[in-house]
């Protein structure tokens, strides 16, 4: 693959395209153009949707990078011919049919479903104990209670969207691996970088490993970028 310089950056659940802001920085530094959307978190379709909107906006081709649903999305979206490569942060990289949800009930458990709480509509919110203590537990206690405070409510639909195409069996792939992660489980992790012949790095963060450890996350993109 040749060398790349813009990175199209995709965010997870209970977020929004300030997930990366530790990141942004430090792959501009090194001469690459970052672009950050922020999805709906309504369904699959629309957050796809928003990915591929922004795509057609970017000159050139470029690299893919999502975390944890925003896994699932750019899985889809990576289909785009303009799509190069994919960066998996922690992230659902699904199989022809699977969905972030149904990977996850397939998985070993995590506390996730004990944290969340849904409204009247079955979008979902993570309680103050689920950031501290399963989603961003190593990040300091001003970061989690913004997180806390900014995350935007996910839909069931969204977890439960399929995956149609999977652009990984296309496209070269690149997984970080968080160990520590009690939101999306390491062996699931795992499990999705091998069967996408991912190349894996492994290091011990929570599951928001750009905000706790962004070198890690920006180095790895920058060898994805070639």
């Amino acid at each position: 693959m040749t060398k790349l310089s813009n990175i199209l950056f995709v965010h997870g659940a209970w977020a929004n395209s300030s997930a990366w802001d530790k990141v942004l920085p430090l792959i501009e530094a090194a001469g690459l153009t970052g672009t950050s959307v922020s999805l709906s978190l309504t369904s699959l379709a629309d957050d796809v949707a928003t990915v591929k909107r922004a795509i057609a906006l970017i000159e050139g081709p470029l690299l893919l990078v999502g975390h944890s649903y925003g896994g699932a999305v750019i899985t889809e979206a990576g289909n785009d011919p303009k799509v190069a490569g994919l960066v998996y942060v922690a992230a659902f990289a699904p199989e022809a049919g699977e969905s972030a949800a149904s990977l996850g009930a397939g998985a070993p458990p995590t506390r996730l479903l004990e944290v969340v709480r849904p409204d009247a509509h079955e979008f979902f919110k993570l309680t103050r104990e689920g950031v501290d203590e399963v989603f961003a537990q190593d990040l300091t206690p001003a970061e989690r209670s913004t997180i806390f405070a900014t995350q935007n409510p996910l839909a069931g639909a969204a977890l439960g969207g399929a995956v149609t195409s999977p652009a990984w069996k296309q496209k070269p792939s690149w997984y970080l691996l968080a160990t520590a992660d009690r939101t999306i489980h390491p062996e699931l992790q795992k499990t999705m970088a091998a069967r996408a012949d991912a190349t894996t790095i492994s290091i011990d963060a929570s599951h928001v490993a750009m905000l706790s450890q962004p070198r890690a996350v920006a180095d790895l993109i920058l060898q994805a970028a070639g």
